[in-house]
């Protein structure tokens, strides 16, 4: 099973949109190490959202889906309804 998922970092206050096919909560590990790149940048990401998909492209599609809605807003309607 893949998963899209969404960060939030406090922190920065920003969001951040993935997409994984192994054990998720290492994946938020990863995110949370010290390493190069945007998530790099604080180790405060906490999970907000997450949607599960059969394949890999389904999750992808997904991911980029939500990033080309630039839209907090909608970002935050589709968080709140999930109640994670």
């Amino acid at each position: 099973m893949c998963n899209f998922y969404i960060l939030f970092s406090p922190f920065l206050d920003k969001y951040y949109f993935g997409h994984n096919c192994d054990e998720l909560s290492e994946r938020i590990r990863k995110h949370n190490s010290n390493h190069k790149g945007f998530t790099g940048k604080t180790d405060d990401w906490e999970l907000v959202y997450q949607e599960e998909y059969p394949i890999k492209t389904d999750a992808q599609n997904r991911e980029l889906q939500v990033k080309n809605w630039k839209d907090r807003k909608r970002v935050q309607a589709l968080i709140n309804k999930s109640g994670i």
